[in-house]
């Protein structure tokens, strides 16, 4: 076999990788509501550790098909990290150059799995946050045309797209199977407003009294891959459809670290976003109004070691 034959397969077989990830049922919520049951997509169960292996592989693919890396031109987008590392990853195995602007908080874990994969990184200043660096990737956009591509993880609709066409048909099923019925409440968060309103708008489709909750961080220290949205000025995602949030739950990044420690004690080691979310979950699922109800866990926990944030509390 020919080497960029062999190349094509090992790419084949890395997308084929992408999804279907594990359905797992977090028994916490019988502490606060006996009668419900909640549920959880494991998506460190990608190839890239993480959910945005799912939105980026159809970004990716989708230009790369239309042509858009000719002439050695590169993909350009920002990234807290997570959507960086799968940028990367494909990028490397599709042969599709990358440069990612990064704000400088992203954890040592990211930046170095980033790097390990040959991206190019941009690294902005932490204090200015996330939306910073979304204005430096356009900014690099605008004024260097013929070196990027800019691929905007923001406004691309195959960003939404992926999740209602596969996320969240892979959440039907796998909660009808396990309860024979469509989940009444789904809890995410906002960092692009594609899984959320991706998941959403199917999970709507399917059964229109679908609550929807969004984990809205605080605006400092926050909570890595979650947008607060909650001042003037901050960018809300293009693709974000606030319409279908019900309800906004402030979560604080202690709250988020506390969950992920007591979700050690089940087994799962996720990171801080996924905490989050379970914690708001189990907000909802205290008001006795939902039976059953599903979320996502973004990530690793391995991806966050050098946070500080798996350490005693002595120690911190």
């Amino acid at each position: 076999m020919k080497p960029e034959t062999f190349a094509a397969h090992s790419a084949e077989r890395l997308l084929a990788a992408i999804g279907h990830t594990p359905l797992v049922e977090i028994p916490l919520v019988a502490e606060v509501n006996p009668g419900a049951r909640l549920f959880a997509k494991l998506e460190a169960a990608n190839p890239g550790g993480s959910i945005k292996d799912r939105p980026v592989a159809r970004m990716l693919t989708r230009a790369r098909a239309a042509g858009r890396f000719a002439n050695g031109r590169r993909l350009l987008d920002s990234s807290s990290g997570n959507a960086g590392i799968s940028y990367a990853m494909l990028g490397a195995a599709l042969g599709v150059p990358v440069t990612l602007v990064v704000p400088g908080n992203a954890s040592r874990e990211r930046l170095d799995r980033i790097r390990a994969h040959g991206a190019e990184l941009v690294i902005t200043d932490p204090i200015e946050g996330y939306d910073f660096a979304l204005r430096e990737a356009h900014r690099l956009a605008d004024e260097h045309p013929e070196r990027y591509w800019y691929c905007d993880q923001y406004s691309n609709p195959d960003n939404w797209r992926a999740h209602y066409e596969d996320t969240a048909a892979e959440i039907l099923e796998q909660v009808a199977a396990a309860v024979g019925q469509i989940p009444d409440a789904f809890v995410g968060g906002v960092g692009t407003g594609g899984t959320l309103t991706g998941v959403a708008r199917r999970l709507r489709e399917a059964r229109t009294e679908v609550h929807v909750l969004a984990a809205i961080p605080e605006t400092f220290p926050g909570i890595e891959g979650l947008k607060p949205l909650g001042q003037p000025g901050d960018i809300v995602p293009a693709l974000l459809d606030e319409s279908l949030i019900d309800e906004r739950l402030p979560v604080t990044l202690d709250q988020a670290v506390a969950m992920c420690r007591r979700l050690t004690g089940l087994g799962l080691f996720v990171g801080p976003s996924s905490g989050a979310f379970v914690h708001a979950a189990l907000t909802l699922a205290r008001r006795r109004k939902h039976r059953t109800i599903v979320t996502m866990l973004n990530d690793t926990g391995e991806r966050y070691v050098s946070t500080g944030m798996w350490e005693p509390a002595t120690q911190r």
